[in-house]
Order: structure tokens, then C-alpha cells, then sequence
């Protein structure tokens, strides 16, 4: 693990990777537990790790597999694997939601904890993922935990820190068609935005942008999609393709929000609802990791 070419992106942390010499793709978002610095821990190295251990399994995918056919909960295991391996990994705790994509526009998605994904195709959101949790703001999350704390708990009677398996990820599957739009993201945007916040975020840039069109009062994809997304030279997309202006927009709205003490986001209402008592108004200041997918279809590149 290479702490000083890591993404700056702080507690979160995300990837993206092409599987083997194939045309899949896979790529989603890992939350380090901010809880593990009280134990002198950087929850960092682990959502950081984990994701740098996942693309490299993809693109070393099927060395050394079972199957030849990558499935995201099996990478998910993989890359946890690698983190357990790790000594540079102290210990730590991490959600993740993560995408494999393949050619003919199925996707399979694998969703540990309260990190999420949202599939949105034409002014509609077609899927939100539902976020796994034990009890409120307690989501699933992997975890490391060092011996020396493991002998500690052991000593004075704790419980040790909480740990869920790849395996009890949450499994979807979904068709993607042309102009359609995926977003991963962490919880700092999914605490701050509601679904019809990130549909707005979106559909005004595709609108704006007119990858998306208005057609005899309808929406269509537009002639021009291929070109804004920049699949048509095949290179890699850089920050001026509509994919990343969708990400910072929403990462960007994501923050302003958490910032806003007027603004109640997802999380507020939640925690007024379980706890009226608290008085919580306003939004949720967290770290923001968002990485956005536009699909294009091969047929009109």
C-alpha cells in the first residue's frame, strides 16, 4: 500500500479498473469508520487499501481465481483478503459499494454498509441501493482489528469492534441502457442528499449539457452524449467529460449542504424522527467520495 500516491480524498476512497485484457469494467467506493482514530488508528489505510487491493485483483483477474467470471462480492473478498495480509494495515474498519459492468450492459452490484448506488436513465431514478445496517447510524462495515487490542478487549471483558463478512454484502443486478447514469457515492452524500436531490443535480447537467434532450415533450439522449463523456477517442476521460462535472457537482452540493445548518438532509430527518428530543437540524459533515458512470453504447461511437 502507497499511502503517499493514494487519492486525497481522506477517510474515503474509490476505484475503478478494467477486469483482466476483457471489455468489463469494475469500479465503487469504500468509507473508512472514522471510530478506529480513537484506538490510534488512520480508518484511512483501510478503506484506501481495500481499494487499491481490488483493482489490482481485477486487473490480474483470473490469476489465481476460482472462476473466470468476476463477481463483485468475490472482489470484495479478494481485496479484504489482501487488507487482512497487509502489516501496513494496523487495523481499521471500511463499507463498500462497488459495480461490475460488462459489455452487453448488465451490471452487478455488491453493497456493504451504508455507502450506495443510484442507476438514473432519463429524469427517473430506475434504483437506490437500500443501506445495510445493524441499528441507526451503525451500518455493516469490514474490519481489522489488531492482536494487541483483540488481547486487551479479551482482559477487560469487551466486545470486540464490530466485523461483517464480504459474503453478507447485499447483491443486485441491473440493465444499464445508453445515456443512463450511475452513481457511487459515499455516505457524506447520501446524508446530505435525498434521491430527488441527486436526480435534480443530475438531470439539470445532462439537461444543461444536452445529453439529455427535450423531444415532442419527452426526454431523449442526445447525438452529442458520446462526445461529452469523451468515449469516442479512446483515452481516458479527464476532468473536463461529463462523467467528472457530474461527480463534482454532486460532491460539490454534498458538502454545501453538510455545511448548512438550515438545510435538513436524510440524516437530520432521520435522527429527528428516532430522537426527537436532540433538537438535530441541519446537515452532516463527513468526508465526500463520488464516482459517476455515463453509458454509451458501442453503436454510436
Amino acid at each position: 500500500m502507497n499511502r503517499d500516491k493514494r487519492p486525497r480524498s481522506g477517510q474515503d476512497a474509490f476505484f475503478f479498473s478494467q477486469v483482466g485484457t476483457t471489455q468489463t469494467t469494475t469500479f465503487g467506493v469504500a468509507d473508512g469508520v472514522g471510530g478506529w482514530v480513537e484506538s490510534g488508528i488512520d480508518p484511512a489505510d483501510f478503506s484506501h487499501g481495500l481499494c487499491e487491493y481490488m483493482a489490482c485483483s481485477a486487473r490480474s483477474w483470473p490469476q489465481g481465481a476460482r472462476t473466470s467470471v468476476l463477481h463483485p462480492k468475490d472482489l470484495l473478498q479478494a481485496g479484504y483478503d489482501e487488507v487482512m495480509k497487509d502489516e501496513n494495515i494496523a487495523g481499521g474498519g471500511s463499507t463498500a459499494c462497488l459495480a461490475v459492468t460488462e459489455p452487453d450492459g448488465s451490471v452487478e452490484v455488491a453493497n456493504l454498509g451504508d455507502s450506495g448506488f443510484m442507476h438514473l436513465g432519463l429524469n427517473a431514478v430506475r434504483h437506490f441501493t437500500d443501506p445495510q445496517t445493524h441499528g441507526f447510524n451503525t451500518p455493516f462495515q469490514l474490519s481489522k482489528t489488531p492482536q494487541r487490542m483483540l488481547v486487551q478487549m479479551k482482559v477487560f471483558g469487551e466486545s470486540t469492534p464490530l466485523s461483517d463478512l464480504p459474503k453478507e454484502s447485499s447483491v443486485t443486478h441491473h440493465r444499464v441502457r445508453h445515456g443512463d447514469v450511475l452513481v457511487f457515492a459515499t455516505d457524506g452524500v447520501w446524508d446530505n442528499l435525498s434521491q430527488q436531490d441527486a436526480l435534480s443535480i443530475v438531470s439539470r447537467s445532462m439537461i444543461d449539457s444536452r445529453a439529455w434532450v427535450e423531444k415532442d415533450g419527452t426526454l431523449d439522449v442526445g447525438h452529442g452524449l458520446s462526445k461529452l463523456a469523451q468515449a469516442e477517442t479512446g483515452l481516458k476521460a479527464n476532468s473536463t467529460s461529463l462523467q467528472a462535472k457530474l461527480a463534482i457537482a454532486i460532491a460539490k452540493e454534498a458538502k454545501e449542504t453538510s455545511l448548512n445548518t438550515r438545510r435538513d438532509g436524510p440524516f437530520a430527518k432521520a435522527v429527528q424522527k428516532r430522537y426527537p428530543g436532540d433538537n438535530w437540524h441541519g446537515g452532516k459533515p463527513d468526508d465526500i467520495a463520488v464516482v459517476v458512470a455515463v453509458v454509451i453504447e458501442d453503436s454510436v461511437l
